[in-house]
């Protein structure tokens, strides 16, 4: 396994005014800001071709808007650690089945993995352990993330008991490009010890989980070990270690990374969607229409999708059908014209969730953690 201190543990370790951590933040700043540059530079080259033109077709479209993506996906990723090193969390330690939440994890990525060109090979065993489920979510994420952006072909994903201590384990392992290749998409691939590879390190450690990287000119393989594995033969386990997901849970699980598209022609709705759910960490994209959404889920899927009243007609119950077809548990959460309740999907026999737009400062953030808890 690497011997190297992640960046992230070293800003964790070291105190405030040591040596050693304001180097650490130095290098973090350094890093976040090449990793910025490198995909604006490209997106402000294509602008001034464009004002110089007057024209760019669509390809260049496609790849202008997956570069301010990118730049935009390095800004979130810095937020995060910066979340994840510098707040005490709070976690709700809950039962969970890792093969189960990885499958979720990736079904949920398995539309941007295709586009990427990457195959993925599982290897799972139904082991339970106890961790905070949102953590544990954007753990996986943030694995998913890493490895995404460095693999060339194909990801093989394993959960496994280790046999002494019997813990159990995550690995990851993948053929790495080189730093002057691209990927299928025609987006570089990305160094391996990337802002995405310190934010796995950080929140492997606000867990206190074990963690070990192998790299070698080729391959790259990444082990997860959690600690806090459930055996049945195991006694002594108190009440407060063990939660098994009681209505406080639920409050206690942030979004913070999780991706939201918001489908609404009027731009006054667009503002009170986007004004009502600022303060929780999603990543929001808006489109004005359902086309647009179709178009923008081909892809890769959001966690959610909000929409108002108005644009609901046969083809956005068509996406709604493929998608859950594809995701049983997709969210969606419709704005009505008038009031203020939020009616949970399921009531009254009701697909979509429902928040009337007088409430939707009050109302759309719960609601968006109701529905969302249900299918993380």
């Amino acid at each position: 396994m690497s011997d190297r201190p992640p960046l992230p543990e070293a800003l964790s370790a070291a105190g405030h005014d040591s040596v050693d951590s304001t180097e650490a933040w130095r290098e973090l700043t350094a890093q976040i800001g090449r990793e910025v540059a490198g995909p604006l530079s490209s997106a402000l080259e294509r602008v001034i071709q464009l004002t110089t033109t007057g024209r760019i077709d669509r390809p260049g479209l496609r790849l202008l808007r997956a570069e301010i993506e990118r730049a935009r996906r390095i800004g979130i990723v810095s937020q995060q650690l910066a979340r994840f090193t510098s707040k005490r969390l709070r976690q709700s330690h809950e039962r969970l089945n890792l093969a189960s939440t990885l499958q979720a994890a990736l079904a949920y990525r398995q539309r941007e993995i295709a586009s990427r060109g990457i195959h993925v090979k599982q290897s799972t065993r139904a082991i339970e352990v106890l961790v905070d489920p949102a953590l544990l979510f954007s753990l996986l994420n943030a694995m998913l993330d890493w490895a995404i952006e460095s693999a060339r072909s194909t990801v093989d994903l394993r959960v496994d008991l280790k046999t002494w201590p019997v813990h159990g384990r995550i690995s990851c392992s993948f053929t790495h490009a080189g730093a002057d290749d691209t990927a299928p998409d025609g987006a570089p691939v990305a160094a391996l010890d990337s802002l995405n590879w310190h934010l796995v390190t950080q929140i492997a450690r606000v867990m206190g989980l074990e963690l070990g990287r192998e790299d070698d000119p080729t391959r790259a393989k990444l082990v997860l070990v959690f600690p806090r594995t459930v055996n049945d033969e195991l006694e002594g386990m108190s009440a407060v270690e063990l939660d098994h997901g009681d209505g406080s849970s639920l409050n206690s699980k942030p979004l913070a990374g999780s991706q939201v598209l918001v489908v609404a022609a009027r731009r006054e709705v667009r503002v009170q969607v986007r004004n009502a759910i600022a303060n929780m960490g999603l990543v929001v994209d808006f489109v004005g229409s359902v086309e647009e959404a179709v178009d923008f889920c081909r892809d890769g899927l959001p966690h959610a999708i909000i929409f108002e009243a108005a644009l609901r007609g046969e083809r956005l119950d068509q996406l709604a059908e493929d998608l859950r077809a594809e995701l049983p548990g997709f969210s969606f959460l419709e704005i009505v014209e008038e009031g203020n309740a939020f009616e949970i999907s399921g009531f009254n026999g009701m697909s979509h969730a429902r928040v009337g737009r007088d409430g939707l400062a009050h109302s759309l953030p719960s609601a968006l953690v109701f529905e969302l808890s249900k299918s993380f």
